[in-house]
Protein backbone atom coordinates (compact mmCIF):
# COMPACT_ATOMS: atom_id res chain seq x y z
CA UNK A 1 0.00 0.00 0.00
CA UNK A 2 1.06 3.39 -0.98
CA UNK A 3 1.35 6.90 1.10
CA UNK A 4 -0.92 9.41 -1.37
CA UNK A 5 0.94 12.14 0.85
CA UNK A 6 4.15 10.61 0.05
CA UNK A 7 7.06 12.82 -1.98
CA UNK A 8 8.96 11.65 -4.29
CA UNK A 9 12.50 11.50 -3.57
CA UNK A 10 14.59 14.02 -4.87
CA UNK A 11 17.42 13.40 -7.36
CA UNK A 12 20.83 13.21 -5.78
CA UNK A 13 21.75 16.71 -7.89
CA UNK A 14 18.62 18.41 -5.91
CA UNK A 15 19.70 16.96 -2.78
CA UNK A 16 22.26 18.64 -0.31
CA UNK A 17 23.79 17.13 2.52
CA UNK A 18 24.70 19.64 5.68
CA UNK A 19 26.37 18.20 8.45
CA UNK A 20 26.28 19.68 12.31
CA UNK A 21 27.57 19.01 15.14
CA UNK A 22 24.51 16.92 16.18
CA UNK A 23 23.46 15.36 12.87
CA UNK A 24 22.83 15.73 9.06
CA UNK A 25 20.32 18.30 7.50
CA UNK A 26 18.62 16.82 4.07
CA UNK A 27 18.01 19.90 2.06
CA UNK A 28 15.83 18.96 -1.05
CA UNK A 29 16.99 21.71 -3.91
CA UNK A 30 14.23 23.74 -5.88
CA UNK A 31 16.05 24.48 -9.20
CA UNK A 32 12.22 24.92 -10.44
CA UNK A 33 11.68 28.39 -8.76
CA UNK A 34 15.50 29.73 -8.53
CA UNK A 35 17.43 28.03 -10.92
CA UNK A 36 20.01 30.13 -10.56
CA UNK A 37 20.54 30.57 -6.86
CA UNK A 38 20.60 26.28 -7.25
CA UNK A 39 23.33 26.60 -9.34
CA UNK A 40 25.19 28.80 -6.73
CA UNK A 41 24.51 26.55 -4.23
CA UNK A 42 25.75 23.17 -6.44
CA UNK A 43 28.83 24.93 -7.42
CA UNK A 44 29.78 25.91 -3.98
CA UNK A 45 29.03 22.83 -2.71
CA UNK A 46 31.02 20.97 -5.15
CA UNK A 47 34.35 23.41 -3.99
CA UNK A 48 33.91 22.79 0.07
CA UNK A 49 33.10 26.68 -0.14
CA UNK A 50 30.33 25.95 3.02
CA UNK A 51 32.57 23.74 4.72
CA UNK A 52 33.69 25.28 8.33
CA UNK A 53 31.87 28.75 7.49
CA UNK A 54 29.81 29.40 10.62
CA UNK A 55 25.86 30.23 11.56
CA UNK A 56 26.89 34.19 12.56
CA UNK A 57 23.05 35.19 13.07
CA UNK A 58 20.62 33.24 14.74
CA UNK A 59 17.47 34.97 16.01
CA UNK A 60 15.45 32.22 18.10
CA UNK A 61 11.20 31.25 16.27
CA UNK A 62 13.04 33.20 13.53
CA UNK A 63 16.05 32.03 10.98
CA UNK A 64 19.76 30.79 11.05
CA UNK A 65 22.04 32.22 8.71
CA UNK A 66 25.00 31.19 7.40
CA UNK A 67 26.95 30.98 4.85
CA UNK A 68 29.44 33.70 5.14
CA UNK A 69 32.92 32.90 5.66
CA UNK A 70 33.91 35.73 7.60
CA UNK A 71 31.11 35.59 10.10
CA UNK A 72 30.32 38.94 10.03
CA UNK A 73 27.16 38.77 7.89
CA UNK A 74 29.37 41.13 5.35
CA UNK A 75 31.31 38.14 3.13
CA UNK A 76 30.29 36.00 0.44
CA UNK A 77 32.07 34.03 -2.25
CA UNK A 78 34.30 35.40 -5.07
CA UNK A 79 31.53 34.72 -7.52
CA UNK A 80 29.01 37.73 -8.65
CA UNK A 81 26.28 38.57 -6.75
CA UNK A 82 22.90 36.51 -8.29
CA UNK A 83 19.51 38.11 -9.36
CA UNK A 84 16.44 37.77 -7.42
CA UNK A 85 14.35 34.86 -7.94
CA UNK A 86 11.15 35.75 -6.16
CA UNK A 87 8.13 33.27 -6.07
CA UNK A 88 4.89 33.42 -5.03
CA UNK A 89 4.20 29.58 -5.82
CA UNK A 90 6.42 29.05 -2.35
CA UNK A 91 6.25 30.81 0.74
CA UNK A 92 8.69 30.94 3.99
CA UNK A 93 7.46 28.33 6.70
CA UNK A 94 9.36 26.17 8.44
CA UNK A 95 12.50 24.65 7.25
CA UNK A 96 12.19 26.60 3.80
CA UNK A 97 15.83 27.95 2.77
CA UNK A 98 16.72 31.34 1.42
CA UNK A 99 19.31 33.53 0.02
CA UNK A 100 20.20 36.20 2.10
CA UNK A 101 21.19 39.84 0.53
CA UNK A 102 21.75 43.46 1.57
CA UNK A 103 18.98 45.85 0.94
CA UNK A 104 19.26 45.26 -3.02
CA UNK A 105 16.75 42.36 -4.12
CA UNK A 106 19.79 41.76 -6.58
CA UNK A 107 22.84 41.19 -3.83
CA UNK A 108 22.12 37.35 -3.39
CA UNK A 109 25.93 35.24 -3.07
CA UNK A 110 26.67 32.41 -0.87
CA UNK A 111 24.72 33.31 2.67
CA UNK A 112 21.45 31.72 2.91
CA UNK A 113 19.21 30.88 6.25
CA UNK A 114 16.88 28.34 7.09
CA UNK A 115 13.69 29.01 9.21
CA UNK A 116 12.59 28.22 12.68
CA UNK A 117 8.92 28.95 12.10
CA UNK A 118 6.83 30.27 8.87
CA UNK A 119 7.68 34.36 8.12
CA UNK A 120 4.82 35.30 5.46
CA UNK A 121 6.55 39.05 5.53
CA UNK A 122 9.49 37.38 3.70
CA UNK A 123 7.30 35.85 1.54
CA UNK A 124 8.05 37.28 -2.43
CA UNK A 125 10.66 39.16 -0.91
CA UNK A 126 13.51 36.74 -0.76
CA UNK A 127 14.74 33.61 -2.94
CA UNK A 128 13.69 30.42 -1.53
CA UNK A 129 16.14 27.85 -3.24
CA UNK A 130 15.49 24.78 -0.85
CA UNK A 131 13.86 22.97 2.09
CA UNK A 132 14.67 20.82 4.68
CA UNK A 133 13.00 17.20 4.59
CA UNK A 134 15.44 15.63 6.74
CA UNK A 135 17.38 16.74 10.20
CA UNK A 136 15.27 19.00 11.20
CA UNK A 137 15.62 18.64 14.87
CA UNK A 138 19.50 19.22 14.24
CA UNK A 139 18.88 23.08 12.80
CA UNK A 140 16.68 23.65 15.82
CA UNK A 141 20.23 22.82 17.88
CA UNK A 142 22.23 25.88 16.37
CA UNK A 143 23.35 28.03 18.99
CA UNK A 144 21.05 31.11 18.86
CA UNK A 145 22.80 34.30 19.03
CA UNK A 146 22.77 37.21 21.74
CA UNK A 147 24.13 39.93 20.31
CA UNK A 148 22.67 42.64 18.55
CA UNK A 149 20.16 41.53 15.06
CA UNK A 150 20.81 38.14 16.67
CA UNK A 151 24.79 37.69 15.80
CA UNK A 152 26.29 34.67 17.45
CA UNK A 153 29.88 34.55 19.50
CA UNK A 154 31.50 31.32 19.22
CA UNK A 155 28.66 30.56 16.64
CA UNK A 156 28.18 26.31 15.47
CA UNK A 157 29.38 25.83 12.29
CA UNK A 158 28.43 23.74 8.91
CA UNK A 159 31.55 20.81 9.37
CA UNK A 160 30.68 19.56 5.63
CA UNK A 161 27.83 20.27 2.80
CA UNK A 162 27.76 18.35 -0.41
CA UNK A 163 25.41 17.33 -3.31
CA UNK A 164 24.30 13.99 -3.09
CA UNK A 165 25.91 13.10 -5.84
CA UNK A 166 29.28 14.28 -4.76
CA UNK A 167 29.71 12.53 -1.50
CA UNK A 168 33.49 13.64 -1.26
Amino acid sequence: MSDANAQPTPSPDNTVYMDLKDGRVTIELLPDIAPKAVARVRELCKEHFYDGTPFHRVIEGFMAQGGDPTGTGTGGSKLPNLPAEFTHERRFLRGTVGSARTSDPNSANSQFFIMFAPAPNLDGQYTIWGQVIGGMEYVDHIKRGNGPNGMVSNPDRIIKMRLASDPN
